[in-house]
């Protein structure tokens, strides 16, 4: 079996900083596989606690050390301007970028009604922003290239968990982005998928502990982050044949996620009573088609409205 490899290609991975981190493993993998890899990171514990704190240069110096190329970056992903620095390190040192991994977050468990004002801002800004700004400022690059990978990072949360509301509805943002970028992404070679993952990091064990020593060694191990990466790893690859899909990766298994349709109902002159008792044919399950392409109108609205659309010029607002 040809083992895939990233020879002569760059990969930015944001926060990668973490040990044990999911942007850790990623960049390792990437670097073991030939990538020269920009290892992004604050550098620093931004929640505030006394654990050690995250270091992109402690990873770059790793990769390094067992023979691979990287370079540490410390800029944020949560702003326009720095977050085109990253990209700028990457171009400065190697003059390419093929692969974008958008990892970098930050988290707090807390009831809709309990959260700050300034934690909902600090999650949107470094989840939702950051991968906006990241996937912008490798847009241009990739666009000249012809060529493109990148890969979101979202979360179970964006389901629906108590305690992850603003959490949630951040990262299904990314999923949008990620569905978007897809469409304008097919036409100049640039692939964009997200992945759901499933492990034991930093981050996690500030929100959720497992009481029990035993088990929580077991699930530390069996969740640990480089089962992850190699979802990660084939997502970049040029091998990689689909775009605008969400997966889960987790424990060594990985699943795609799909928004489904059901075939609901269809009446010209719908009233509120229709829906009403047309509920159930509306949720029914045994109807429902995947919506896998974002390309294909039907999967998007009505294929037949959508068909009749013509867009307009954009006007900056």
């Amino acid at each position: 079996m040809d083992r895939l490899r990233f020879d002569g290609q760059v990969a930015i991975v944001t926060g990668a900083g973490g040990n044990p981190g999911l942007g850790r493993a990623h960049a390792m993998l990437l670097a073991e596989r030939g990538a020269r890899v920009v290892v992004n990171d604050l550098s620093k514990e931004p929640l505030g606690s006394d654990r050690v704190p995250a270091s992109a240069e402690a990873v770059a110096a790793e990769i390094v050390a067992a023979g691979g190329e990287a370079v540490a970056d410390t800029h944020s992903v949560a702003d326009e301007a720095s977050a085109a620095a990253v990209v700028q390190t990457a171009l400065d040192r190697w003059g390419r970028i093929d692969i974008l991994v958008n990892n970098a977050g930050v988290g707090f468990l807390a009831g809709f009604d309990e959260i700050t004002s300034v934690d909902i801002r600090t999650m949107v800004e470094v989840h939702l922003m950051g991968a906006i700004w990241m996937s912008r400022a490798v847009w241009k690059p990739m666009q000249a290239a012809g060529y493109g990978r990148i890969v979101n990072t979202t979360s179970g949360g964006m389901m629906g968990m108590n305690g992850m509301t603003v959490y949630g509805a951040a990262k299904f943002g990314i999923f949008g982005l990620t569905r978007g970028l897809a469409v304008e992404g097919a036409s100049r070679g640039i692939k964009v998928n997200a992945l759901s993952p499933g492990a034991a990091t930093r981050n996690g064990s500030r929100h959720f502990t497992i009481p029990d020593p035993e088990k929580r060694r077991a699930y530390e191990h069996d969740f640990r982050p480089a089962l992850v990466s190699p979802a990660v790893a084939y997502l970049a690859h040029e091998a990689c044949e689909v775009s605008g899909m969400l997966f889960h990766a987790g424990g060594g298994k990985v699943s795609s996620r799909q928004i489904c349709m059901t075939t609901g109902i269809d009446e010209p002159d719908l009233t509120i009573e229709q829906v009403r008792d047309g509920l159930d044919t509306i949720l029914d399950p045994a109807t429902l088609t995947p919506a896998t392409d974002p390309r294909d109108p039907s999967v998007t609205g009505n294929s037949t409205a959508a068909a009749l659309l013509v867009p307009k010029a954009y006007e900056p607002g």
